[in-house]
């Protein structure tokens, strides 16, 4: 401890240093602060910053520690909240200008979990308009920078978040997905991280004025960027603890039975008609080839329905976005976000009337027959995207940008269709013309079992190793 930075300190390292009385919440904090004060000004991933609620908090909790009261998983441990969840006293933007007033009176159930586990909130980390990008950029917020250099977009939605742990500042982000939004900031910035199946981590905003439509209710999860496994094996216990305002929470531990060895994990390199770069395939095939050696039976396979899942299901969420958030999006959207949202909509046509409800009726059958697949295969190993993360604002550059930061992410918003959990973990460090850049590959778990997931992410981080080392010996 004398000779490491506390800022540095994964989620898991953190936690037992305070447990075992060679750190301070307060010192964690401290140093979790300095390190925003060093960094965030050039990557704006912190867009409010919570320094003395934050400094209160960690007193409060070594006091707490000192008076042998309760003592959280995450107890003294700085982390960041979205700005598009409700935090009590703190505007939920969503990245939107017309929101900027809109202050929550209850923290949201992600956040009251993270609370009850001892966790330090020390920043509302940045979000595009709606939250509806795959690059994280917006009138009211401004522009988040990749921490790997201006060269490779942050990603979106939670681009803020996966910035903002990559670069330090915090052990855990917190961030949403509902077709990529966790999945996108982990594969551009290095970060490890599970999107939670349908149902695992509560989820309300005290602040919403009407319920958000039947598919996003279906879709989007809440859940944390990482640096590494263990951190979000930590993380994940806690966050899945039951919150009764959500009525379709599912009060399961985290951590299920233990499958019978090996466990058999399906891969496959498909991309759908999308040509797979050179540096994905080096990346797929080391991350097979490290399930293979930590004693997983890894077999080509090819999963079912695929990309009909995917186009149905985006095309779907696209009808219940147009017909519910339509005219929110025409009025306060910025101009970029309407260009954006217009290429949406021409590339992947929303469903309307009583082609929308068949739609949302075919998925229990795409959501059947990836059960059945993982019968079979309780994993799946594939590809994020088809091709290294993009550059800044590339899905704001006409049909070819859509095409390249949306259209390949079919195996992205397949698993919120069906409500699979799906993680994404770093498994190269690719060195492109451009500059270096993390390559994530996506693994999928059955229904569920997102510790499968995360074990199995643990397995590959092992060989390939975590990318903070690399990316803080590039930032200086």
């Amino acid at each position: 401890m004398s000779q490491t930075d506390p800022w540095r300190l994964g989620a898991a390292e953190m936690a037992a240093a305070i447990r075992e009385g060679q750190l301070s919440a307060a010192e964690a904090t401290e140093a979790a602060l300095a390190r925003m004060d060093a960094v965030n000004p050039r990557l704006n991933a912190v867009v409010e910053g919570l320094e003395d609620e934050a400094r209160a908090r960690a007193r409060a909790l070594d006091e707490q520690r000192a008076e042998g009261g309760p003592f959280g998983p995450l107890h003294g441990v700085p982390v960041t909240i979205k700005v598009n969840v409700d935090q009590a006293g703190k505007a939920t933007t969503n990245g939107v200008p017309a929101f900027a007033g809109l202050v929550a009176p209850d923290d949201a159930p992600v956040v009251r979990n993270l609370l009850a586990a001892g966790a330090v909130p020390i920043g509302r980390t940045n979000t595009p308009e709606f939250s509806f990008r795959a690059h994280t950029d917006g009138p009211l917020h401004g522009r988040t920078i990749n921490p790997w250099g201006d060269h490779v977009s942050p990603g979106g939605s939670s681009g803020g978040a996966g910035a903002a742990v990559m670069a330090g500042i915090g052990a855990l982000g917190h961030g949403n997905d509902i077709g990529g939004s966790l999945r996108c900031p982990a594969s551009a910035c290095g970060a490890v991280t599970v999107n939670p199946g349908l149902g695992r981590v509560p989820a309300w905003n005290p602040s919403q004025t009407a319920e958000r439509g039947m598919l996003a209710q279906a879709m989007s999860v809440q859940g944390v960027l990482a640096r590494n496994a263990a951190d979000l094996d930590l993380a994940m216990d806690a966050l899945v603890a039951p919150d009764p305002r959500d009525p379709f929470h599912v009060p399961m531990a985290y951590r299920g039975a233990r499958l019978d060895r090996p466990i058999r994990v399906a891969f496959t390199r498909e991309t759908c008609g999308y040509p797979l770069h050179p540096e994905v395939a080096a990346a797929l095939d080391t991350a097979a080839e490290a399930l293979s050696a930590a004693g997983y039976a890894v077999e080509e396979a090819a999963p079912p329905l695929m990309p009909e899942t995917a186009e149905v299901g985006y095309r779907a969420l696209m009808g219940e976005v147009k017909a519910l958030m339509g005219a929110d999006i025409a009025e306060k959207g910025s101009e970029t976000l309407n260009a954006i949202f217009a290429e949406y909509f021409r590339q992947y046509p929303p469903y309307e009337g009583a082609e929308q409800l068949r739609a949302m009726a075919e998925r229990t059958r795409f959501a059947r027959a990836w059960s059945l697949f993982l019968e079979d295969y309780p994993l799946v190993l594939t590809p994020f995207l088809a091709h290294p993360f993009f550059a800044p604002g590339r899905d704001a550059e006409g049909a070819e940008g859509v095409e390249e930061a949306l259209g390949s992410a079919f195996w992205s918003f397949a698993m919120n269709f069906t409500g699979l959990p799906a993680g994404n973990v770093p498994a190269r460090l690719a060195a492109l013309p451009a500059g270096p850049q993390p390559i994530g590959v996506q693994i999928i778990g059955r229904r569920w079992r997102e510790d499968l997931v995360v074990e199995a992410m643990a397995a590959v981080e092992a060989q390939v190793g975590p990318m903070a080392p690399h990316l803080w010996a590039r930032m200086g």
